[in-house]
């Protein structure tokens, strides 16, 4: 055996001892760190939902507010023409 942290079995294999780095801590705060960031965009992405909601909503009634003005301006361009041509 010429490295000290190799041990050799009955049989002859080598095997390189474990040695415990101490980065048991450091993956438990990344993996906090993760659920975090996880948390933080299911937040934004909730609010980016309730503002695609509501700008959805003033959308639909400014298009439904056109709708009825065009109805209105399309009835009294018919009553126009009618009289237009009966005269």
């Amino acid at each position: 055996m010429t490295d000290p942290t190799e041990r050799a079995d009955s049989s002859g294999v080598r095997d390189m001892a474990t040695k415990d780095t101490g980065g048991g801590q450091q993956k438990s705060t990344r993996s906090t760190e993760e659920v975090e960031e996880q948390a933080q965009e299911a937040q934004a992405s909730e609010d980016l939902k309730e503002r695609q909601e509501k700008l959805s909503d003033d959308v639909d009634s400014v298009l439904d507010e056109i709708d009825d003005v065009l109805e209105e301006n399309a009835e009294d361009f018919v009553r126009s023409f009618v009289q237009k041509g009966g005269e």
